[in-house]
């Protein structure tokens, strides 16, 4: 069999073999061509869901991406932060010349549990979901019922309902065609854009297997119990160190690895692992947060191919960020240098060098204007969601299928949230203990 090409459990075999979508879900009123054409020409309007560095990021790079975008609301669970971000752009703005295109009043800026429905209704085109991935779904979900245009960002989800829900989600924007670009920046840059066509052409043979690493240092420490307020509640100390726990994060394998993961999974033409077996726990201190600090993850494709990925996030250790595909007929090299390969050809990427944080949002706006939208979410669950099956393999101790994965019941994050409300912090995983839900 030749491994380049999809194995029989594709991305599309995915969404049959989970039982998510059933049946075809109603298809809301599609707006007609001329109506369709007409928005595009026009301007714009951008709503920021998350107003943190990442979100303020997005919002500067759609103004970069299209000179007819506006920011017209913005929205997060705290208003310091949202006033922190919208000084941080026009500071930006003045400098770079769009400080004229941030039209955001004090009665569009959202602060709350629910700032995500009332930017989606403030009458935006467009939204910047930013948040921390436990609430992807949901925002993501109410997003494309109120047909707008979206840039989410990874990973999607924290648990295998929250991939499920976006799922259909993506269904119903294809539907409703509207554009829905993912935050896996790599698939938008464009030496890995060229790496990737050449290793899928045949560049080094069959690949036989996939060594990926993400050895960085630590994100977000968790701060010690006695800086949190007295009046502070439950959900809003775990809101604001939302790294730290696993319904917000999906640990840091999921939020930050997964960009490795989606390497994998993009090296394999998006071919579903069989299963993944994987070792991982926390060697620092990390008060009461409750994500591991280093995995180390083994998926087991058809034909004995392997993927292996490392991560660890812990400070003054070696860092890397690497990916080395071997093949039947060479090697192939990718990380921040321009990547390489050593084939029946040697070949290093030569062309042009772009920002892929950027090209993601130039790709977006471009393709609302053609009304030829992207719609990016069949892979970018898929990826989420070998994410997740690697975590479930480090936490269990066990082997992990995918139809395992695909089909886990452990629901993460709680269906209703209050300020108010009890919110225990879940114990930390251990390995031969914690079971798959």
């Amino acid at each position: 069999m030749n491994l380049n090409q999809p194995s029989p459990t594709t991305r599309r075999e995915f969404i049959k073999t989970s039982a998510i979508i059933g049946t075809a879900l109603a298809a809301p009123a599609i707006l007609s061509g001329n109506v369709f054409a007409q928005e595009n020409a026009g301007t714009l309007r951008v709503g920021l869901i998350g107003c943190g560095g990442r979100g303020t990021g997005a919002a500067s790079q759609a103004f970069k991406a299209d000179k007819n975008v506006v920011l017209a609301a913005m929205g997060d669970a705290f208003a310091e932060q949202i006033q922190s971000s919208l000084a941080a752009l026009k500071k930006e703005g003045a400098d770079k010349g769009y400080a004229d295109r941030i039209k955001v009043t004090p009665e569009k800026c959202f602060a709350g549990l629910d700032a995500y429905q009332k930017v989606i209704d403030s009458g935006v085109d467009v939204v910047l979901l930013t948040s921390p991935p436990g609430f992807r779904p949901v925002h993501l979900k109410a997003a494309v019922e109120a047909g707008k245009h979206v840039f989410c960002e990874k990973p999607m989800a924290t648990d295998a309902p929250g991939v499920r829900s976006v799922l259909e989600s993506t269904k119903v924007a294809k539907a409703k065609k509207l554009a829905l670009v993912a935050g896996f920046c790599w698939r938008y840059d464009i030496p890995r854009r060229e790496f990737y066509k050449r290793i899928h052409e045949g560049a080094i043979g069959e690949i036989r297997s996939i060594y990926a690493t993400y050895y960085a240092g630590r994100v977000k420490p968790m701060p010690p119990a006695s800086e949190r307020s007295k009046d502070m509640g439950d959900l809003e100390w775990q809101l604001r160190n939302w790294y730290n726990f696993g319904w917000l994060s999906g640990d840091g394998y999921v939020e930050q690895a997964c960009h490795s993961v989606d390497k994998v999974a993009w090296a394999m033409k998006d071919a579903s692992p069989i299963k993944a077996v994987a070792v991982g726990g926390r060697q620092t201190a990390n008060n009461d947060g409750n994500i591991y600090d280093h995995m180390f993850v083994v998926y087991e494709f058809p034909n004995d191919v392997r993927g292996f990925l490392g991560q660890r996030q812990v400070s003054n250790c070696y860092s890397e960020n690497s990916d080395y595909l071997m093949g039947s007929d060479g090697v192939g090299k990718s990380g921040w240098q321009d990547p390489v390969i050593r084939g029946k050809q040697t070949w290093r990427y030569r062309g042009e060098k772009t920002d892929m944080y950027q090209v993601e949002h130039n790709e977006l706006f471009a393709s609302i204007r053609k009304g030829e939208p992207i719609n990016d979410g069949e892979w970018m669950a898929h990826s989420t969601m070998m994410g997740l099956m690697g975590r479930m393999a480090a936490y269990t101790g066990q082997e992990i299928t995918w139809e395992d994965a695909c089909n886990s019941k452990e629901q993460l994050v709680p269906e209703k949230l209050d300020w108010k409300m009890n919110l225990p912090i879940a114990p930390m995983a251990v390995p031969g203990f914690t079971k798959l839900v």
